[in-house]
């Protein structure tokens, strides 16, 4: 077959296949060129999911009359004009492929009027066809209409789904476009029927929250941070990052609620993602995602936006250090946070109760079980199955053994958990061998001893081999033991090495598919932790999780999880009756540690029961 130039339509269509995936791809170009245009307002419509209508109005700069033919020319642009300014790039849209290849696939109409224009003029296009311009109505701005997208490549078209899932997805898009510019104000309307109307926000908390809902606004931790690097004249502008970071009460099933934006621009970007979770790390399950929103303003020098087509990636210079400033950003925030989710009540006939985002609810099922973790330990399904009468006579013998415990006198504390730690507080009792019930200003703590004990373990452990950079300390064994590995775990067991030298382990292979543990860390020999079945189980975790230390972030990761492990080992167990000294010392550690809210594994540690629902509970309001 001879080699021949493709005509113009058809190479458009080529690009709209990289470009234009579905009606959500329309409203995201067109949306990010009225935002290019200075636009103040923008208004979207869409008609059976985008299939068969999609417009985009707004009031910004417009297009000159004569220029309209060359808006639907391919690689036109108004936004480039040397080859340098494709090392910073400081607008949304700049390839100039977006309106010629939408009309290529698409029934399109193009009216626009710029501010000095006496009238608005208009041009259409359909496949190879298109008009000139003409004079119509209207007013400063531009308006595109798109029809009948996908008319003329019915292979494209088959694959659309079903316009209500269509439509999720514009709103997704519009949504995000919104959050990143909140001095700009959106409507979005689907069949005729208003979805959205945002009027323009001054902070953009305010419009953050007024698109995620009022409800998590209490579940959402703003942060900002700014980078101060050396001086470079290459790169002056520093780098800053501003968020909001959702509780971990109210993390999510999937990445979809993690918004993420550089220079206004929304991406979805691995390296930002992994910073996101590893800053979460710990705080919440590993099959939940955070809730968050990273928003990174940078000098357009120091990151490419030309990697993909629909600019929905981008490289960074310098990816490490993006990574570690919104590490660094979103886990200090969460540290200086109270994390402690509060307990609920629905009392049954009394009406709905405004629930605040983090809370459980004791009583009715939640709306929505997806937004919330799951129920955190065995003492709420005991007390959510009390009627209010049982729920009383337990009220009130919390309030008698608190009261003997005041009269009784406060022993030493001894080192059994914790090491120099004495909590001076009488106010603890502890419920079926497995939960520590206290009190602090806001009313009722009702404590999980075993995951509490973990991170207090896993904490403890860390400052240990990060802090103080030291291995744990080990103890030889007077004979080996040997346990059972497969070549494939043989050949992992060398990898870990480094690793395992770190948290005091010693293993050998000794032939085939065995391994002989020569020594072991002297803190889980002092809680009765076995050595074969210990290496066993982490390299069965290895082998899962691909625990494999490369660079220092995957290093920690691997670190982290192995040291969790230990944690949960060593820590005290549900049903393990602890004495008042052990009591104390242990919610002693809960105020001097990090992340004390949640164990490594995520699940909460601590549960409040407010005063002001314990009232309601009770009819003293």
């Amino acid at each position: 077959m001879p080699i021949r130039e493709l005509p113009t339509l058809l190479i458009n269509q080529i690009a709209a296949g990289e470009v234009i995936e579905r009606p959500a791809s329309v409203v995201k170009e067109l949306v990010e060129n009225s935002l290019d245009a200075g636009a103040t307002r923008i208004d979207v419509a869409i008609e059976d999911g985008g299939h068969q209508l999609i417009r985009v109005s707004d009031d910004g700069r417009g297009i000159p009359s004569d220029e309209l033919p060359l808006a639907l020319a391919p690689h036109a642009t108004s936004k480039l004009e040397r080859a340098e300014q494709l090392q910073a790039v400081d607008t949304l849209g700049f390839r100039g492929e977006a309106l010629a290849s939408v009309a290529s696939v698409s029934r399109l109409r193009l009216s626009s009027r710029t501010p000095g224009d006496e009238a608005a003029h208009v041009i259409e296009a359909s496949g190879p066809d298109q008009s000139p311009p003409a004079p119509t109505g209207g007013a400063p701005g531009t308006i595109v209409e798109v029809r009948d997208l996908f008319f003329n490549t019915p292979a494209r078209r088959k694959f659309l789904r079903a316009a209500p899932t269509e439509f999720g997805h514009v709103n997704d898009a519009v949504t995000r476009l919104a959050m990143m510019h909140p001095n700009v104000g959106f409507t979005l309307t689907n069949n005729g029927r208003k979805t959205l109307d945002l009027a323009p926000a001054d902070r953009g908390a305010d419009r953050c929250i007024d698109l995620l809902g009022k409800d998590l606004a209490e579940g959402l931790l703003e942060f900002e941070h700014r980078d101060t690097p050396t001086p470079d004249p290459q790169s002056p502008i520093p780098t800053a990052i501003w968020g909001l970071a959702g509780l971990p009460s109210i993390a999510r099933g999937t990445t979809k609620h993690l918004y993420l934006a550089v220079n206004g621009r929304a991406v979805k970007d691995r390296n930002l993602i992994h910073a996101v979770k590893e800053a979460y790390r710990g705080l919440i399950p590993p099959d939940r995602h955070p809730l968050a929103v990273v928003f990174i303003t940078m000098d357009p020098r120091r990151v490419d936006v030309n990697v993909h087509p629909a600019k929905a990636e981008v490289r960074f210079r310098n990816p490490s250090s993006i990574h570690g400033l919104v590490l660094s950003a979103v886990r200090a925030r969460l540290i200086g946070a109270d994390l402690t989710p509060s307990v609920g009540f629905r009392v049954s006939g009394s009406g709905p109760r405004e629930e605040r985002p983090g809370d459980y609810t004791l009583g009715d099922a939640s709306p929505e079980p997806d937004t919330r973790n799951p129920e955190p330990n065995a003492f709420v399904d005991y007390f959510r199955k009390m009627d209010p009468t049982q729920k009383g006579f337990v009220y009130e013998e919390v309030k008698r053994e608190m009261a003997e415990a005041d009269e009784a006198p406060i022993p030493a504390a001894q080192p059994a958990l914790t090491s120099d730690i004495t909590h001076q507080t009488s106010h603890i009792l502890q419920v079926h061998n497995s939960y520590v019930v206290t009190e602090d200003d806001d009313g009722l703590l009702i404590v999980d001893q075993h995951a509490l004990h973990e991170r207090v373990m896993f904490e403890t452990l860390r400052d240990r081999v990060l802090g103080e950079g030291k291995p744990l300390e080990s103890q030889r064994l007077l004979m080996p033991e040997i346990v059972d590995a497969s070549p494939s775990r043989v050949a992992l067991l060398g990898s870990l090495k480094p690793l395992l030298e770190r948290i005091g382990i010693e293993a050998e292979p000794i032939g085939p598919g065995k391994v002989a543990i020569h020594a072991f860390p002297s803190f889980l020999f002092s809680r009765n932790v076995e050595a074969g079945p210990f290496l066993t189980e982490l390299l069965d975790k290895a082998e899962e999780e691909d625990l494999r230390p490369g660079d220092a972030t995957a290093e920690e990761a691997a670190l982290h999880e192995v040291l969790d492990m230990m944690a949960c080992k060593a820590a005290v167990k549900a049903g393990d009756r602890l004495s008042p000294d052990e009591l104390s010392a242990l919610l002693a550690k809960r105020g001097e540690i990090e992340r004390s809210s949640n164990c490594p594994h995520g699940r909460p540690t601590t549960l409040r029961l407010t005063i002001k629902d314990l009232e309601k509970q009770f009819g003293r309001t």
